[in-house]
């Protein structure tokens, strides 16, 4: 999607940034401090304005039921006004436990932004491909 703002010719762009972690049990401590550390690596390795974001999905493994991501994201500065949503992922046999993931839509004023989708924990196991990919960009960056 490209639209112009206030007549400037500005072009932004719906982007998308996946991530995902794992917690250690099913307690609203272990989740919380998961999900503020995935947020917290979100935000700041993609320079990332809650304001800018469209909508958060947050997925749980069926093992997680102590308390909704959701509520948890709520508590960060800035989030309270993002539209947010909690789901169930889809079981299948022999997939990693106690899964967090999340599906964030952001708009964006610059269409080729370099997304950082952070894997954390034991989640890094689900997009191998991507773990390298960011350990590339987080060296580049870091130069």
């Amino acid at each position: 999607m490209r639209f112009t703002s206030g007549g400037l010719g500005v072009g932004w762009r719906v982007r998308a940034i996946r991530g995902a972690t794992t917690v250690s049990e099913n307690s609203v401590e272990a989740i919380r401090e998961a999900v503020h550390e995935l947020l917290d690596e979100l935000e700041a390795r993609n320079n990332l304005d809650p304001n800018e974001i469209v909508s958060a999905t947050f997925s749980v493994t069926r093992d997680l039921d102590a308390t909704f991501p959701a509520t948890i994201a709520r508590e960060r500065p800035n989030w309270s006004n993002v539209p947010l949503f909690d789901v169930q992922q889809m079981h299948v046999e022999g997939s990693l436990p106690r899964c967090i993931r999340f599906l964030i839509h952001f708009n964006t004023p610059n269409p080729d932004v370099e997304i950082y989708h952070p894997y954390l924990r034991q989640a890094r196991s689900l997009r191998p491909d991507w773990t390298l990919a960011q350990a590339a960009l987080a060296k580049k960056s870091m130069m």
